[in-house]
């Protein structure tokens, strides 16, 4: 009996609309202060670097940067409410698709997708991150999943397990590729399975279940950074196997990941996001959908048979795992490990292994497709309906086979080679150059490499009225900084101004110039910019001078209680700056990030409305509105 996919395809549809409602929402409340025309990095200065002709045409335009915004003009709005007019389209588009099905279309997700592209576009820095990428991609697969019109998933369609199967195929590519990065990468704590002593505290913002996880026995944190390696390169190669127990059993390990990680970790939607991906490794009889019934015995045969395979399956791939990586129990009886391979053994697999994964997933849909089109020929169905269902499923298996090979590029450069080592797949690099920079296809691998084996940096800018002080620091609203503030829990908002401080601390200033911006922002109070940080009461006028330090933060012990974390500072991580500090401004006005020129405001009665919705976001947490928006689809769905 086939696995039918109808009901689990428009499920996969509907939460993709979850995720972009928060997407939507979460950048929302915060493009005034990042992208604004006084905010960090003006999206309209990202317009400008397109450096086209005054007499270009549309078309250009948008080849150069394929956005809407250029569109701002031609309704009277300029590029800040331009951002804030799409991403609330966007949002309202993804309620009303996710909470009536009907909306669940082709035309739809086109429409997602191209408003977030747009946003994305003109906002390199603060949406560059893995997720941002992975939801144009999940994106595009569900222009290609979703039905040109209405969700009848009553109606069989044949091709619709074919394109489906898209989303299994990027799943594997995400998980796989995450785990394998992560022993290419060479980093010591993750071949020494030590990575998850130091990742609670290291992460970007931690939950406050990270510090009860940070104080853990280290054998139980070594023993799950074993189980990340086995769930992340072990099981992704049973999600192409035709067997439910197998796939139900991978998709209920890739649940405990993310999960785990959502309680520990504020990952934005990423986490969301790669769970409704895992939708694809269930099909509708995972949901009590009620298949024809089979003879009984034979059913109960193949149930048993199933299961038998699954637990040899799993059980193989514990034992391998254990022998890889050397388990043994210690004289206390505590688990104990010791990498029984290396890097140079590793490289050595990866070269054949890769392309070997290559073609596993294209035997999976070839198989597939295979199925599909003989099922079409075993219909008891008219001659012209035969033959149209038969095209039907060549051309999509074509239009899929075309997607699969694009995805190879970027999935390729998980496997090592020298730079002499010309890549495996020549001829269709070309191919994905072209479609690179909308990005329906990337290659993935979060946490390469740990930070913060030493303690977690972190950047502490603090404000003074004079050059020898008082100096007095400027709060964020969700990134370390008190020690004695409780960890916050945020996803799946992503406060993106945190997230790049984060960033910023691993690296120099000089490495990133939009923290000058932000400098300069905060030297010349700009209510924007202030609006993303946490209330300073501290400065009831912005400071005359601006520095920054760089300390570093570490978890306090278990048994001191009251403080999160104890610090210690390190450096100077920018020198003194004043507003009217001539380097600076003359930095800035380089960089087309002072004083820029807008779009005149034309349209006062929608710049009005906009204002008008801004101010009801304003008026209340960002992760209390985005839930209660949230909460609020889906009370009427179930209504």
């Amino acid at each position: 009996m086939q696995k039918t996919v109808y009901y689990t395809s428009v499920l996969f549809l509907r939460c993709v609309c979850v995720i972009y409602l928060f997407a939507f929402l979460s950048l929302y409340v915060q493009i005034p202060g990042l992208n604004g025309l006084n905010g960090i990095l003006p999206a309209r200065s990202e317009l400008d670097s397109a450096k086209i002709g005054k007499q270009a045409t549309l078309l250009d335009k948008f080849k150069a940067k394929p956005t809407l915004l250029w569109l701002a003009p031609d309704i009277g709005l300029n590029t800040e409410y331009a951002m804030e007019l799409i991403a609330l389209v966007g949002a309202a588009i993804s309620f009303l698709a996710f909470v009536f099905r009907t909306l669940c279309t082709a035309p739809v997700f086109a429409a997602l997708w191209i408003l977030y592209q747009s946003l994305f576009q003109v906002n390199p820095v603060f949406l560059g991150f893995q997720w941002d990428i992975l939801l144009l991609e999940v994106g595009f697969l569900s222009i290609v999943i979703a039905p040109l019109w209405g969700t009848r998933y009553h109606k069989v369609d044949p091709t619709t397990s074919i394109r489906f199967w898209l989303v299994r195929w990027l799943i594997f590519r995400l998980m796989f590729s995450s785990g394998i990065v992560k022993l290419t990468s060479g980093c010591p704590t993750w071949w020494d399975l030590t990575a998850l002593d130091v990742h609670f505290e290291s992460q970007c913002i931690p939950t406050p279940l990270a510090w009860y996880a940070h104080h853990l026995p280290s054998w139980f944190l070594h023993l799950s950074t074993l189980g990340a390696h086995f769930i992340e390169c072990i099981v992704p190669l049973f999600f192409f196997i035709p067997i439910r127990p197998v796939q139900y059993t991978a998709f209920y390990l890739q649940i405990l990941l993310q999960v785990s990680i959502i309680l520990t970790g504020n990952y934005s939607f990423f986490n969301l996001l790669t769970i409704v991906l895992c939708i694809a490794l269930v099909d509708d009889h995972f949901f009590l959908y009620k298949e024809p019934k089979k003879p009984k015995a034979k059913s109960s045969f193949m149930s048993l048979l199933g299961v038998l395979v699954c637990i040899a399956l799993y059980g193989g791939a514990i034992y391998i795992t254990g022998v890889m990586f050397g388990f043994k129990l210690g004289p206390d009886n505590t688990p104990q490990f010791k990498a029984a391979f290396n890097q140079q053994h590793l490289k050595e697999v990866l070269t054949w292994f890769v392309p070997l994964t290559m073609v596993y997933g294209f035997a999976s849909l070839t198989f597939l497709a295979a199925s599909e089109f003989f099922g079409v020929l075993r219909k008891n169905v008219g001659f012209f309906t035969k033959v149209f269902q038969l095209g039907r499923v060549v051309y999509v298996s074509l239009v899929v086979v075309s997607l699969f090979a694009i995805s190879l590029v970027p999935y390729s450069l998980i496997r090592p080679r020298s730079r002499s080592e010309p890549p495996i797949l020549t001829a269709l690099e070309p191919i994905y150059a072209q479609t690179y920079k909308y990005h329906i296809s990337s290659g993935y691998g979060l946490f390469r490499r740990m930070t913060g084996i030493d303690g977690r940096p972190e950047v502490i800018i603090e404000g003074s009225n004079s050059m020898e002080g008082p100096w007095k620091e400027f709060e964020f609203k969700y990134k370390p900084g008190d020690v004695n503030r409780r960890l916050p829990m945020v996803a799946p908002h992503q406060p993106r101004l945190d997230w790049q401080m984060w960033f910023a601390a691993l690296s120099t200033y000089h490495d990133n110039p939009w923290i000058m911006s932000l400098a300069y922002r905060l030297l010349t109070g700009q209510p924007e910019v202030m609006k993303l940080l946490a209330q300073n009461d501290s400065f009831s006028k912005p400071p005359k001078y601006l520095r920054a330090s760089l300390y570093t933060y570490r978890y306090t012990p278990w048994e001191k209680s009251g403080a999160w974390w104890t610090r210690k500072k390190e450096s100077e991580y920018f020198p003194m700056f004043s507003a009217t500090h001539k380097p600076l401004l003359e930095y800035l006005q380089k960089l087309n990030l002072v004083n820029v020129k807008d779009w005149p405001l034309k349209n006062q009665y929608l710049v009005t409305i906009l204002d008008s919705i801004r101010a009801i976001f304003q008026a209340t947490d960002p992760v209390v509105s985005i839930w209660g928006v949230g909460f609020a689809a889906f009370a009427i769905m179930l209504t």
